[in-house]
């Protein structure tokens, strides 16, 4: 599933903010891997969490997250997560949680 990609007007250049909410589904292969803080140390967005679930023995994780930085760190960090092989879906303010 091809990661989707946010763009976003830029004010001022590119010093804009740009916030999204999505869904990431996180296989159990990466259990154990910094995902989330990567977004924050590689492409430097801030990352909320609004909603986990996380299996007790194992399994894949499915998070709601806020992501808020430069539409290009955005873009840049969408596009790892693909590079994972991590779902991603964009929140289209449908709140299935």
């Amino acid at each position: 599933m091809k990661s989707p990609t946010f763009s976003s007007p830029s004010v001022n250049g590119s010093d804009r903010l740009t916030e999204i909410t999505l869904y990431l589904t996180i296989p159990e292969s990466y259990r154990q891997e910094p995902l989330i803080t990567q977004l924050v140390s590689r492409y430097q967005l801030q990352v909320n969490i609004l909603a986990a679930t996380l299996g007790t023995n194992g399994g894949q994780g499915q998070f709601k997250l806020t992501l808020i930085g430069q539409s290009e760190a955005i873009n840049d960090a969408l596009a790892y997560l693909e590079e994972l092989q991590v779902s991603t879906v964009l929140d289209q303010d449908l709140d299935g949680w």
